[in-house]
């Protein structure tokens, strides 16, 4: 591309301003499905609208998630980088295990299940998801795990 440090750092500042920038332009454009899923009138249509955008999101030109690939290697350290994704990550789970608890208010689930442990299942399933994209799985593959996910998920 051209690209030398001092252009780079000279238009940036350094590679945590570059990664900062490169993360909020992939929160605005890849993971906008994440709000719109928040706006499904169910919970389980708000699970189905997450792993559909997880799918697409991540079989596309670009495999697997910039935040899941950012994060996953660490093993615990958080490096600054991975801070903006943390904090997308804190927010996205905290809405929609609110979203959860007013679904089980509702008696919107057949099972009797807690808002956290639902959530912390189904961000599981999208976290592995993204790292299955990243490591060469089909659409179709993604798609039957979804399947399957959806067929046993406890909200009527």
């Amino acid at each position: 591309m051209g690209i030398t440090k001092p252009s780079l750092y000279a238009a940036f500042g350094n590679k945590e301003e570059l990664f900062e920038r490169a993360f909020d332009l992939y929160e605005k454009e890849k993971l906008a499905y994440v709000r719109r899923a928040l706006d499904a009138s169910t919970a389980r249509d708000v699970a189905q609208r997450l792993i559909e955008g997880t799918i697409d999101n991540t079989t596309g030109e670009c495999r697997g998630c910039l935040y899941v690939n950012t994060v996953v290697g660490f093993k615990g350290e958080q490096p600054p980088r991975a801070e903006k994704g943390c904090v997308f990550a804190r927010s996205a789970y905290s809405a929609v295990a609110d979203k959860f608890q007013r679904a089980i208010d509702n008696g919107e689930f057949a099972a009797e299940v807690e808002a956290e442990a639902i959530t912390r299942y189904l961000f599981a399933l999208l976290h592995g998801l993204a790292v299955q994209a990243s490591a060469g799985a089909s659409r179709e593959d993604l798609e039957s795990i979804s399947q399957i996910a959806l067929a046993l998920w406890p909200g009527r």
